[in-house]
């Protein structure tokens, strides 16, 4: 039976909801609107600050930036919406009124606010109104994460499934993570793969265990990367692993060893010896040749005891040999890659044990041999299994389709009880219950203003989502069956939190917030960077066209059989590589992967040891280890493990914004990009971005006009040129400054005293609402200063987006204002800023209580789904509406 018709049989609602949740709920009317009260008080108090400070270009006719404050009639004016979320965003900013103007009395602003939160978004702190709740699917990561917590198995969701689309920089979003037809299909093939894998069709096998690189130890073991020891056929190499065996018996050991060889050839050989016991099992001689398998598999009588394994690389030829690295392809090489060994046995079969994950989804010691009682146990079984992967009870008639389902694979010719457990278990997979996270809400309350509140099974998963990226643990799952888990909810926070798998928020929040994801993966040319700094770009662009010329040359005589001209164009050749120089330069994979730990290494330490957000921007400690304190020019740091390290007095790190990660990812491949990296403060620091640019816009290079005596521009006075044209002025006006702040820096995060061989004009600088600036120093005093509460703000709505799946919506206001004000009174101690987003109610309620109508497909007519929804992606229709087909 194919998956899809498996899962329309188990679950009769999949047509429904697989079709994108076709079939969504309008939410309900707002509380009725005091009009006469709100215009009254814009009249008598609102009016007048903004004749005063507004008018002059937003009224009387004029309406720059599209903004007109006496357009249409005040009714109009006073429920425009979005016109009052942006006046709010500008004025609290200090963008609105422009530095030249007179600026907002302290009674002026906090009027204004209170009247736009009041009045014209009719917030009410009584009974703050949740926003809408979209129907989110599984993530990429989440659906990892839950499968190897439900199923016991690490499944590659980022191979398997494509790319998650992103919205307001997250890729939880749920208006975005659509369901298409290809998506459909993948997770139905999902559903078969995982249970194949993870669910143990026999209930005994022979025991088996790895022994992997890191149980090797020796001469050469210096080198392990991806599980894989590293031998090099130019160095010799002699590493053992110790096997400790406690029963007597018949073992079997396979060896798992590759030859690896670059592209280009290597002449390089060496002898490798495996020995087990100190037994020579294989010799051989080992050379170029790409994927090349070492065969071995041997069985062996063992007593008790300790056993070496013992793998020995002789080279046959010194580092002489190996030829020279060739430019634009790196070094040649010959590899022996040493993953190590498995280890199956004893083979008898009295030794036979339980498959791995057995006792995960049988956990009886023998399968009854009645059919009432092995009904009842698959029942009893799917029931658990289905519980945990739906993240709430499952309703019972779900369980009989699923047992009647099982009982019928069991019974076919070729079936078994695993084999129906297996078979109901892939359309548990397959289920939108699974894919989906699903929400219901407690019954509701007297008052028909109020809004329902989640019922626990709810803020469990919201909660486990949040912090840990996967489905809720033991813990919470018992704590929502007894309705306990609001009473619990400090404790269980603070346990979430110490837990290891709150890594998975540090490196999903934090990993898209800094973009830190993006770094091990940017397109940087370290190369051209370095020779842009040094002002011999235009040589190095010169040098590798000829080379190109070249190569096309030496094809075309020796296609001619023209030796002595093919001997003329490899001598320049020659000569041209020895000015490219034979060392890579190169943005390398450890450095990056150093950037990335910094970053996410230091959010974790701030998050865990409860100290200031403010230090992620302004402080004088970081992550570091010996590759990147050197690239950093840090001094008295050794070895590959990454430790907090405090600062030199002079540095001129300390805090993301001079963090290699954050200007590697800021820049392009070939050079910094000031515009990017003020558009990132903007955006991620001080939650004020600038419109998109209008389209067309060309490149600043094709702006760039050479000086009279042939030299190129700098980049500084490359953005001056671009400034000086109006359609581009006011946006650069407010990014520049901030990114030229950071020109210090380059593309991979060094520092640096010149651009195309000139010094760098000094980084000083003024933000947009005035406050000046002498360096990247200052700068980040200043965010963390005068600049903090926007700051504040800026972290506390990304936070809250990605807490919530959507993006910020006119009812957040008044919750983010509420977080903002605890983290000035606690100096921005990160537990209020995690628990603010907690306490707020948004990750309680949901806003409205309507019908949902879902066909039944069994035939008994319409379903009444109480249950607040939006469909991400989808069109909404109007609650009680089903499409055709439905």
């Amino acid at each position: 039976m194919p998956v899809f018709s498996l899962v329309r049989s188990a679950f009769p609602l999949l047509p429904l909801l697989a079709g994108m949740a076709e079939c969504v709920l309008q939410s309900p009317a707002r509380a009725e609107e005091i009009k006469t009260e709100a215009e009254t008080d814009f009249e008598k108090n609102i009016r007048p600050i903004l004749q005063e400070h507004c008018f002059d270009c937003h009224a009387d006719g004029a309406d720059k930036g599209n903004v007109s404050f006496d357009a249409g009639s005040l009714e109009e004016l006073t429920g425009r919406t979005d016109l009052w979320v942006h006046v709010l965003r500008n004025v609290r900013s200090g963008l609105m009124p422009p530095p030249k103007k007179d600026r907002l009395s302290a009674e002026e602003l906090e009027k204004l606010q209170a009247w736009i939160k009041s009045g014209a978004l009719k917030l009410d702190p009584a009974n703050p109104d949740p926003g809408r709740v979209t129907l989110r699917r599984l993530n990429r990561i989440e659906y990892r994460n839950t499968i190897r917590d439900l199923m016991g198995i690490d499944f590659r969701t980022d191979e398997e499934f494509p790319a998650d689309d992103t919205g307001y920089g997250f890729d939880n979003i749920g208006d975005v993570l659509t369901t298409s037809p290809l998506l459909l299909e993948k997770y139905m093939q999902a559903a078969e793969t995982i249970t194949a894998k993870a669910v143990p069709l026999v209930e005994w096998v022979i025991p088996q265990r790895q022994i992997g690189k890191d149980d090797f130890r020796g001469k050469g073991d210096q080198f392990k990367r991806g599980g894989e020891i590293i031998m090099p056929v130019y160095e010799a190499a002699d590493v053992t692993a110790e096997v400790k065996i406690t029963k007597p018996g018949t073992y079997r050991i396979k060896l798992e060893a590759t030859v690896v060889g670059s592209f280009p050839y290597d002449p390089g050989k060496a002898t490798v010896t495996w020995s087990i016991a100190g037994k020579e099992i294989l010799q051989k001689t080992i050379q170029w040749q790409a994927g090349q398998r070492l065969e071995s598999v041997t069985e062996l009588k063992w007593e008790p005891g300790t056993y070496p394994l013992r793998m020995v690389l002789e080279p046959q030829q010194g580092r002489d040999k190996q030829p020279p690295e060739i430019p634009g392809e790196g070094k040649p090489f010959v590899d022996l890659r040493l993953r190590g060994a498995t280890l199956e046995g004893p083979l008898e079969k009295e030794s036979a044990a339980r498959p791995p994950n057995f006792a995960r989804f049988f956990p009886r010691e023998t399968i009854p041999d009645q059919a009432a009682e092995r009904r009842q146990y698959m029942a009893e079984t799917l029931r658990r299994m289905t519980t945990l992967a739906f993240r709430r009870p499952v309703d019972e008639a779900t369980v009989e389709r699923l047992t009647g389902l099982a009982e019928q694979t069991a019974g076919a010719p070729d079936g078994s009880f695993q084999k129906g457990i297996a078979r109901a278990l892939t359309a548990v997979l397959a289920s939108p219950r699974f894919l989906f996270r699903m929400e219901d809400t407690l019954p509701m309350e007297e008052d028909p203003k109020a809004y329902p509140l989640l019922d626990e099974y709810a803020l469990a998963s919201r909660l486990s989502y949040f912090l840990w990226s996967t489905m809720p643990d033991a813990e919470l799952r018992e704590l929502a069956e007894r309705g306990t888990l609001r009473q619990n909810l400090p404790a269980q926070v603070r346990r979430l939190l110490a837990d290891e798998r709150s890594n998975q928020f540090v490196s999903n929040f934090a990993g898209q917030w800094l973009q830190t994801r993006d770094v091990e993966s940017v397109s940087i040319d370290a190369r051209t960077v370095l020779s842009r700094d040094a002002g011999s770009e235009r040589d190095l662009r010169e040098r590798f066209q000829r080379r190109r010329q070249l190569n096309a040359a030496i094809d075309e005589a020796e296609k001619a059989h023209d030796e002595v001209k093919v001997a003329e164009l490899k001598a320049e050749m020659a000569k041209l590589r020895n000015l490219l120089g034979t060392r890579r330069i190169e943005f390398s994979g450890d450095l990056r992967s150093a950037m990335r730990q910094e970053a996410e290494l230091f959010f974790r330490y701030l998050l865990r040891e409860d100290r200031s957000v403010l230090e992620l921007v302004d402080t004088r400690q970081t992550f570091l280890n010996e590759i990147l304190a050197s690239h950093y020019g840090v001094p008295g740091v050794t070895g590959g493990d990454m430790r907090l390290v405090d600062l030199p007095p002079d540095s001129p790190r300390g805090g993301v914004l001079t963090m290699g990660t954050v200007l590697a990812v800021t820049s392009n491949p070939t050079r910094t990009s000031p515009v990017k990296r003020g558009l990132f403060i903007l955006d991620n620091i001080l939650g004020t971005p600038p419109p998109p640019p209008p389209p067309d816009i060309p490149s600043l290079e094709a702006s760039e006009k050479p000086h009279q005596d042939g030299s190129d521009p700098t980049l500084r006075e490359a953005l001056e040129m671009h400034r000086a044209k109006p359609l581009c002025a006011s946006c650069h006006q407010r990014m520049d400054p901030l990114g030229l702040a950071l020109e210090n820096f380059n593309a991979i995060g060094l520092w640096r005293d010149q651009e195309r061989g000139q010094p760098l004009a000094s980084p000083a600088g003024q933000l947009v609402t005035g406050e000046a600036f002498q360096d990247v120093r200052e700068l980040k005093r200043l965010l963390v200063t005068d600049r903090r509460m926007d700051y504040y703000r800026c972290l506390t709505e990304k936070l809250l987006t990605y807490a919530l799946g959507r993006g910020p919506e006119p009812c957040d206001i008044q919750t983010v204002d509420g977080i903002v004000d605890r983290l000035e009174q606690s100096h921005g101690k990160f537990s209020t800023l995690i628990t603010g987003i907690i306490d707020g109610l948004h990750l309680f309620p949901q806003r409205g209580h309507p019908q949902r109508l879902v066909a039944d497909r069994a035939g008994e007519g319409f379903r009444l789904w109480p249950h607040a929804v939006t469909s991400g992606g989808a069109e909404a229709p109007r609650a009680g509406r089903l499409r055709p087909g439905a």
